[in-house]
């Protein structure tokens, strides 16, 4: 064979093998990732105070007018005017 084409197939090989451990790599850190906005999500739900329902409530008014119809910031002290 071609000591060029030999030369260029080991090199085609050699970057299949490193591009196929960098999409490894995107993957795991892609999911990782995931579970840190999900870990966060959950802390921020489970601050709001607010029941099952009224929760639901709230991300179903969110979803459908794309603004909170409930204050469900129960941490919150109404400010003096």
């Amino acid at each position: 064979m071609n000591p060029k084409i030999q030369k260029l197939t080991e090199e085609i090989e050699r970057i299949s093998v490193r591009i196929a451990h960098l999409q490894n790599r995107l993957q795991e850190l892609t999911q990782q990732r995931e579970e840190l906005e999900n870990t966060e999500i959950l802390g921020l739900v489970r601050s709001v105070q607010a029941t099952p329902e009224e929760l639901a409530a709230f991300i179903k008014s969110f979803r459908q007018k794309g603004k909170p119809a409930l204050n469900l910031n129960t941490q919150e002290e109404p400010e003096n005017e």
